[in-house]
């Protein structure tokens, strides 16, 4: 602004002053020197008007004191124009005067007056002449000449004057179109700093001016566009943030991808989705970023229509993610249009119903093997061709087995029910774990003995404290014990040991027993998951004895590993925290 308008408004004033005092200069130099030529032209007549009132011979006679008092040269031609007498040079040097402009006019108009240069002199020359009349008839011509060097004189000292004072005049202009070009800029200047902190994104005051005129006014719509745009700017963020607050704490993974089909936005939940990073993926293609054809194929399909569209998409390889994308249309600020690629994880989802799909075949499959059995041996008995009594009591005590099988069932999966459903009740306290081993090994002594399998209690000694539910402990060491009896041959054995470790107690229970594949391992836990579906069955396991465990190690904020090897015998091993309070 300050090289702009105020250079603008400067150099304006300075050339209209610098015109201004240029065409004054060449009107007074040129109005004093025809004053002043008027002036010694109008004394020259009158000279010539009195010298005219003499004849030639008396003018001759006189020629030298009338060139004294006239301060002229003085010059007398006769009729033929031939110079009878001149003032100031010889005759003989002198030409026809005959065809001198002033001489002409004189002639024909009574006057005649002509200013031309002269080379002698070297300075221009006043010529008045008048014809010499008797009776009417011409008899000859005065002329008087005088030099303006006088004039020219007169005028270069007046015309100092002038210039002086044109100077003196065009400093104070200059100076007073320079506050006045300060003083019109600093208004502007003033908004120009206004608007440039907005554009550069600063905090910027109302402008205030102490003005009548325009610029008042513009200060006055200025504030009213920049509140208004204040206001704007201020919505603008607020909707932004809250649309980055909801995008970036909803679950759904987002990606914007603009006109050019190239990403310019992700959310984070896109990395905890995927569980991968993609923080160079910006200005990428879907194709280049997540390289996976069902995202592609559905994107395609998206800019057929031009309309919502969603599908099931598995990305990844090593660790599959199952995600239902949606791709929809998005307007951006300028109406250009976009697409929002919307990530909803659902692979828990899928998990869940395929583990509830086989929970639904497994659990009637557990009920029904049971109920056949029970089933059978009642229609058995009903159709009266068992007559012996033995027989009889045979089937009703497999019949009894199976239903105290079944009972087991059900109170199991209820178990488990209520601890996923939080409506377990626990009573914790303070818990030494070798008493309550100490408590659990007779239940399982009668068993053991009939395998012969001996069973080693390593906790002899008291240890520190726990919290956790007495007889939730006693279920869990009860279900991992008859598990390792179960699964043991006979004359096996199975130990117990404990040790202290940094924040809890880990308890061991190692069996001799066949053992468990290192694939299967992991999947130990699972409902109604057997290593030996057969055996288990025929040992009276209903599936859910590790099931249970581990959600009651979850409940006392423990852990439960195990570690097995085919032929080797499996170590449980049960980690519970001391308490933290």
């Amino acid at each position: 602004m300050k090289k702009n308008l105020f250079l603008k408004i400067f150099f304006s004033y300075l050339v209209i002053i610098t015109v201004s005092f240029f065409v004054l200069d060449l009107l007074i130099k040129d109005e004093i020197k025809k004053v002043l030529i008027s002036k010694v032209e109008a004394e020259l007549k009158a000279y010539v008007a009195l010298v005219d009132l003499q004849s030639l011979s008396e003018v001759s006679a006189q020629l030298n004191r009338i060139s004294q008092i006239s301060n002229s040269r003085v010059t007398l031609i006769d009729a033929s124009g031939s110079v009878l007498a001149d003032s100031e040079k010889e005759v003989k040097d002198l030409d026809n005067h005959l065809h001198r402009p002033e001489v002409q006019e004189s002639r024909v108009k009574g006057y005649g007056r002509s200013v031309r240069f002269s080379n002698s002199l070297n300075v221009d020359m006043l010529y008045i002449a008048a014809p010499v009349k008797r009776d009417n008839k011409i008899m000859g011509y005065i002329r008087l000449a005088r030099p303006l060097q006088d004039v020219k004189d007169f005028i270069e000292k007046v015309y100092q004057s002038i210039f002086v004072t044109i100077v003196i005049l065009a400093i104070i202009s200059l100076l007073t179109a320079l506050f006045i070009s300060y003083r019109l800029a600093a208004p502007i200047r003033l908004m120009e700093k206004v608007t440039r902190k907005l554009r550069q994104g600063q905090q910027a005051s109302a402008i205030l001016l102490h003005t009548s005129d325009e610029t008042r006014k513009l200060a006055d719509n200025i504030n009213y566009l920049v509140e208004e745009l204040k206001n704007q700017i201020r919505l603008a963020n607020e909707e932004k943030s809250k649309l980055m607050t909801a995008i970036t704490s909803i679950n759904e993974g987002v990606l914007i991808l603009n006109e050019e089909e190239k990403i310019e936005f992700i959310s984070p939940a896109i990395n905890n989705i995927l569980n991968q990073k993609y923080d160079n993926i910006f200005g990428k293609t879907l194709m280049e970023a997540l390289r996976n054809l069902e995202l592609l194929d559905l994107y395609k399909k998206f800019k057929e229509t031009r309309s919502a569209v969603s599908g099931e998409v598995t990305l990844g390889d090593a660790d599959p993610v199952i995600t239902k994308v949606s791709i929809s249309p998005f307007h951006g600020a300028n109406e250009s249009e976009k697409a929002m690629v919307v990530f909803h994880d659902i692979t828990r989802l899928r998990k869940l119903e395929m583990i509830r799909t086989d929970f639904v075949a497994n659990v009637t499959h557990e009920i029904r093997t049971p109920l056949t059995a029970i089933i059978g041996y009642l229609e058995t008995i009903k159709s009266g061709k068992v007559k012996n009594t033995e027989d009889i009591n045979k089937f009703v005590s497999i019949m009894l087995n199976q239903a105290q099988r079944l009972n087991r069932l059900v109170e199991d999966l209820m178990t488990i029910s209520k601890i996923e459903l939080g409506e377990m009740s626990f009573k914790h306290e303070d818990i030494d774990l070798s008493e309550v081993i100490g408590g659990v090994i007779p239940l399982l002594e009668r068993k053991a003995q009939e395998k012969k399998i001996k069973i080693i209690n390593g906790m002899t000694q008291r240890m520190k404290t726990i919290r956790g539910d007495k007889d939730r402990l006693m279920q869990i060491f009860v279900n991992i014990l008859d598990n390792a009896v179960k699964f043991t041959q006979e004359n096996g054995e199975v130990t117990i040991n404990a040790s202290e470790t940094k924040g809890g107690v880990i308890v061991d229970i190692t069996d001799t027993g066949t053992g468990i594949p290192k694939e299967e391992i992991q999947r130990l836990g699972e409902r109604f998951y057997r290593v030996d579906k057969t055996r288990s069955r025929d040992l009276g396991g209903t599936g859910l004895g590790l099931s249970i465990v581990k959600h009651l190690m979850v409940a006392h904020g423990g852990r439960m590993e195990i570690k097995s090897a085919l032929g080797r015998g499996t170590t449980v091993s049960l980690f519970f925290p001391y308490f933290q309070g």
